[in-house]
């Protein structure tokens, strides 16, 4: 996820086996045209190529990974939490159903902000040989309808202000622009209405 680091300890000895389990495990997603597959090291080879544009990093900042480079990320991504064990870590390869090809990622990362709420932090990306078809979108709602039914109680994104495709998907998960302004991106929650 966006800002984690690679693992330096095991957090099974930092905070115990039982405080790590209690974070929800993706699970295979699937939309009309979609299938959701829960991240794999072996997805890199096949990502790296969708996401090897820096259209993509406009808005994100960073630049494009090698596959290797991927996969080192995806290594530690696929450990379901951070080190630490303060953040679930939620990641989903995006699938054609009809052609097995990857459109994109999808990925939430999890906390417990307060006592008795679980939050999940919203991201998309579809390559940009797929944008405009509504694959973000569609893949992004099944994503959330996913986690509220794993018990996430709010829903945020952070978005640039002025991206308009990723300012589209958030309203279409039900998100709407808070005045909270994090590293020069508005906060969207379902929790602004």
């Amino acid at each position: 996820m966006t800002g984690a680091r690679p693992p330096v300890a095991c957090a099974a000895t930092i905070r115990g086996v039982s405080d790590l389990a209690a974070w929800p495990a993706a699970a295979p997603l699937l939309t009309v045209r979609l299938r959701l597959e829960p991240l794999r090291v072996e997805h890199a080879r096949e990502t790296a190529p969708v996401l090897d544009d820096v259209r993509l990093h406009e808005w994100t900042g960073g630049e494009p990974r090698s596959a290797d480079e991927l996969a080192a990320r995806y290594r530690w991504q696929v450990a379901g939490h951070s080190p630490d064990g303060e953040q679930g870590w939620l990641n989903w390869i995006v699938r054609g159903r009809a052609d097995g090809r990857v459109r994109g990622t999808v990925q939430a990362t999890l906390t417990r902000p307060e006592p008795g709420l679980l939050r999940a932090a919203l991201a998309w990306v579809v390559g940009t040989e797929h944008q405009g078809h509504g694959y973000a979108q569609e893949a992004a709602r099944a994503m959330a309808g996913w986690l509220h039914e794993q018990g996430v109680g709010e829903l945020t994104a952070h978005i640039r202000a002025g991206h308009r495709r990723s300012s589209a998907v958030a309203r279409a998960v039900g998100l709407s622009p808070t005045s909270a302004v994090v590293d020069g991106e508005v906060v969207w929650s379902d929790r602004a209405r």
